[in-house]
C-alpha cells in the first residue's frame, strides 16, 4: 500500500492564542518536534521545538489550565526530587503569554521539601520557519531557517531568543538552580519574531465588543460564554496593509487569517454585543471585492473573497482565492442585520457601493447557467471541488451514499440568496437608492422556483441540485439555514423543524451534519455526520425565531452537553455518535480550537435562550424568549443596542423583561419567524 499524506492531528493538544501568533503543544506544555507543534505567527512556524527538562528528564504533567486570553499554565512534577515519600514536593509550573510579535515563558521550580535541592534546568529550541501549507498536508517539512546562536532567519522572517541569568550551549538553554526549602526559584526566556511583510496583525484597538454578565439555572450558560468570549479575543486580527479593521481571524492553526465565509458569520453571532465588530468585517472585505473574472482565482465583479493568505509557493490555493458561493450574500445579509442592531447610518451608508456590487454578482454572476439557482463548479481542478461551508470534497452525496456532480446548487445558498435580496432591498429602499423592487421580485421568484424543484418524497428540501438539476436528497443539517429566511411557508417551517429535531439529526451532541438514516453516514465524517457547533448555533437560533423552542431547545442542549466535556471551549467540530450510547462526545481528531465560529456559538446560545431582536431603524425593540423558558432562567447585563448598554431577564416561567432601552426605541410584540 502507498504512503499517504496524512493531515496531523489536533485533539490533544494544547493551544495558547494570540492573533496572529499560536501555539500548540503536549499537554505538558513540551513543544516537540513531531506533527503540527509549535509556534505560529501569520502562518509561518517561528518555534518548531521548545522541550523542557530538569536534570535531563520531562516533569510528569499533571493540570494545565488557561489564564485568559493569550495565557496558559502547565503544572508538572519533578519526583525524583525532594523529600521522599508518597508526596510530592517539587512541582514545576511553566507559565507561557503571547505578546505583541512573540512569547513571554516563565518557569518556576516550587519545593515544600524540607533542604535544599539542585537541579539542572535545561531548554532546547528549534525554529523551522516552515509555511503552513505544508505542515498541515502532512508532507515532510524541510527546515528552511538559518540559525547563528540563538537567532533563525529565513527571507524576511527572524526570530530571536533571549533568557536572563542562563547560559547557551548551541541552541540549548541552561539554568543551574538551588532552590531552598519550601521556597520557589524563577526564570524567565523571551522569543522575539521579526516579520516585516506578514499579511495580518494584532490589532492596536480595544476589544470591540461588550462583555456581558450572564446569570443561569444551567451553570453551563455561563462557563461557555465566558470561555467563547476569552478565545473571541485571542482571534482578533486586522491587515497589515489597510485601515486597520478589525476581523476574526477564523481558527487556529491552519485559518488564522482572513475568512470571508467563517469571519462574516462570527461577526453575525456577536451582534448582540455590539456593531463594531461587523462594521471592521464589512469594511475589510469590501476593500478586497473583487473587480474582475479570474477563472484561476474565482473572483468575479461583487463577489466576496474566500480566504487571504501570504503568498506561499507549497500552497494549493491562490493567496486571494474566492472559491465561495456563499460569501457574498452573507456579506449583504450582515451589513443588513448590522444596520438593524444600530450600526450607524454613515457607517452603512459607506458601505452601500459595495452593497449595490454584491448584489450585481447574485443578478449576474451567481447563476451561471440561467436557471434561476445559484450553484459553483471549480473549472481549474485545482481550487475547492464544494463551495459551500461543507466544504470537503465528498460532502454532497444522495441518500444512496453517492457524491453528486457539479455544478451544485445548494439548499441553504438558494436561501441566503433570497435573504440576501430581500435585505439588499430594505437597505436601498431606506437609503433612497434604486432597485429594491427589482430583488424584491426576484426574491418572490426564488421562493416559487424553490419550492418547485427542491422539496423531495419524505417532506423535506434537498441538500442540493445536481448537475442534471436532479435533487440530491440526503437529509442534512443544510435545510436548517432556511427558517427565519422567509423562504419557506409556516407549514414547511413546522415541517423542517420537525426534522431537525428526529433522532436522526438531534440524537448526538447538537445537530449532526447528516441523518443516520444516509448511506454515507458517519459519525467521524468531516461533513457527514459529524456536529459542528456554530452549525448546531446557527439552526438553534433560526429554530427559536421561527416559533419552535422545543427543538432549539433539544439541539441546545446537546451542545451545552458538548461545551462541558470540551472544558467549554467547543472545537471546530465533533463526533456525531449518538447521545443515548456516549456518554461524552468523541473528538475529531483533527479539528481546530479555538475556531471562530464555534466560540461565537456560545454567544448564539445565549441570544437564543433571551429572544433580543431590535430594529433600530424602525425605532422598536422584539423581545421573543424561548417559550416556557426550557433552558431555564437565564439573564445578561451589557448586551448593546446601537450604543445603549441593555439588560435581558428571562424567568423560569418564560417572562422576559429588558432594561436600558434609549428613549427612541420602544418594544414591540414579535411575530412569528420574525
Amino acid at each position: 500500500m502507498p504512503d499517504r499524506n496524512l493531515q496531523p492531528l489536533l485533539h490533544d493538544l494544547v493551544s495558547t492564542v494570540r492573533a496572529p501568533a499560536s501555539v500548540l503543544c503536549e499537554p505538558s506544555g513540551q513543544i516537540r518536534a513531531v506533527g503540527v507543534q509549535g509556534m505560529f505567527h501569520a502562518d509561518v512556524r517561528v518555534l518548531s521545538r521548545a522541550e523542557l527538562l530538569l536534570d535531563g528528564r520531562s516533569v510528569e504533567s499533571v493540570a494545565t489550565s488557561p489564564l485568559g486570553p493569550g495565557a496558559t499554565a502547565f503544572v508538572g512534577l519533578a519526583r525524583w526530587l525532594g523529600d521522599p515519600g508518597p508526596d510530592p514536593t517539587v512541582r514545576v509550573t511553566r507559565e507561557r503569554r503571547l505578546v505583541p510579535s512573540g512569547l513571554d515563558e516563565t518557569v518556576t521550580v516550587t519545593s515544600t521539601a524540607a533542604s535544599p535541592i539542585s537541579t539542572d534546568l535545561t531548554l532546547a529550541l528549534d525554529a523551522d520557519l516552515a509555511p503552513i501549507s505544508p505542515v498541515k498536508s502532512g508532507r515532510a517539512v524541510s527546515n528552511r531557517a538559518t540559525r547563528s546562536g540563538l537567532r533563525w532567519s529565513a527571507g524576511d522572517v527572524s526570530v530571536t531568543v533571549t533568557a536572563d541569568g542562563a547560559t547557551a550551549d548551541d541552541d540549548t538553554l541552561r539554568w543551574s538552580l538551588t532552590v531552598p526549602p519550601r521556597s520557589s526559584v524563577t526564570v524567565s526566556w523571551r522569543l522575539r519574531v521579526a516579520d516585516p511583510v506578514a499579511l495580518v496583525r494584532e490589532p492596536a484597538s480595544a476589544v470591540e465588543w461588550s462583555r456581558p454578565t450572564v446569570t443561569a439555572d444551567d451553570r453551563r450558560i455561563e462557563r461557555l460564554a465566558a470561555r467563547s468570549l476569552d478565545d473571541l479575543e485571542s482571534l482578533r486580527l486586522r491587515l497589515s496593509a489597510g485601515d486597520g479593521d478589525t476581523f476574526l481571524g477564523a481558527g487556529v492553526p491552519w485559518y488564522l487569517t482572513l475568512f470571508g465565509r467563517d469571519s462574516l458569520w462570527a461577526a453575525r453571532m456577536l451582534l448582540p454585543l455590539g456593531t463594531d465588530i461587523a462594521e471592521g468585517t464589512l469594511r475589510v472585505l469590501a476593500a478586497h471585492q473583487g473587480t474582475t473574472v479570474d477563472r484561476q482565482t474565482g473572483e468575479a465583479p461583487g463577489k466576496i473573497l474566500h480566504e487571504l493568505r501570504r503568498a506561499d509557493t507549497e500552497a494549493s490555493l491562490p493567496a486571494a482565492y474566492f472559491g465561495s458561493v456563499d460569501s457574498t450574500l452573507l456579506w449583504i445579509s450582515l451589513l443588513h442585520d448590522a444596520w438593524r442592531w444600530g450600526m450607524s447610518p454613515s457607517a452603512v451608508e459607506g458601505l452601500l457601493p459595495s452593497l449595490e456590487a454584491a448584489l450585481r454578482w447574485l443578478g449576474d454572476y451567481g447563476d451561471a447557467d440561467g436557471d434561476g439557482f445559484l450553484e459553483y463548479i471549480d473549472e481549474t481542478g485545482r481550487g475547492l471541488a464544494n463551495q459551500g461551508w461543507k466544504d470537503s470534497g465528498d460532502s454532497i452525496r444522495f441518500r444512496t451514499g453517492e457524491i453528486a456532480t457539479a455544478p451544485i446548487a445548494l439548499v441553504e445558498v438558494q436561501g441566503y440568496a433570497y435573504e440576501a435580496a430581500l435585505h439588499g432591498a430594505a437597505l436601498l429602499d431606506a437609503f433612497d437608492r434604486p432597485g429594491g423592487a427589482r430583488w424584491r421580485e426576484y426574491a418572490e421568484a426564488m421562493a416559487a422556483r424553490f419550492r418547485d424543484r427542491f422539496w423531495v418524497d419524505g417532506g423535506y428540501p434537498a441538500l442540493a441540485l445536481d448537475r442534471d438539476k436532479q435533487p440530491v436528497d440526503a437529509l442534512t443539517s443544510n435545510i436548517g439555514h432556511l427558517l427565519g429566511t422567509g423562504l419557506l411557508t409556516a407549514k414547511e417551517s413546522d415541517q423542517v423543524a420537525d426534522l431537525l429535531a428526529s433522532d436522526a439529526l438531534a440524537g448526538g451532541f447538537g445537530l449532526r451534519t447528516m441523518s443516520t438514516h444516509d448511506a454515507a453516514f458517519s459519525p467521524l465524517s468531516y461533513h457527514c455526520g459529524s456536529v459542528w457547533a456554530h452549525d448546531t448555533a446557527i439552526v438553534v437560533d433560526r429554530l427559536a425565531r421561527a416559533g419552535h423552542p422545543a427543538a432549539a431547545a433539544t439541539l441546545a442542549s446537546g451542545l451545552l452537553a458538548a461545551a462541558e466535556s470540551f472544558d467549554y471551549q467547543l472545537p471546530e467540530l465533533f463526533g456525531g455518535d449518538d447521545r443515548a450510547t456516549f456518554g461524552r462526545p468523541v473528538p475529531y481528531p483533527a479539528a481546530c480550537r479555538p475556531q471562530a465560529w464555534a466560540a461565537a456559538a456560545g454567544v448564539t446560545v445565549l441570544h437564543a435562550a433571551l429572544g433580543l431582536r431590535p430594529d433600530v431603524p424602525a425605532g422598536t425593540v422584539a423581545l421573543a424568549p424561548l417559550q416556557d423558558a426550557p433552558l431555564g432562567a437565564v439573564a445578561a447585563r451589557g448586551l448593546r443596542i446601537g450604543a445603549a448598554s441593555v439588560d435581558v431577564t428571562v424567568g423560569t416561567d418564560g417572562s422576559a423583561t429588558v432594561t436600558g432601552l434609549p428613549d427612541n426605541l420602544r418594544l414591540a410584540i414579535p411575530r412569528r419567524g420574525a
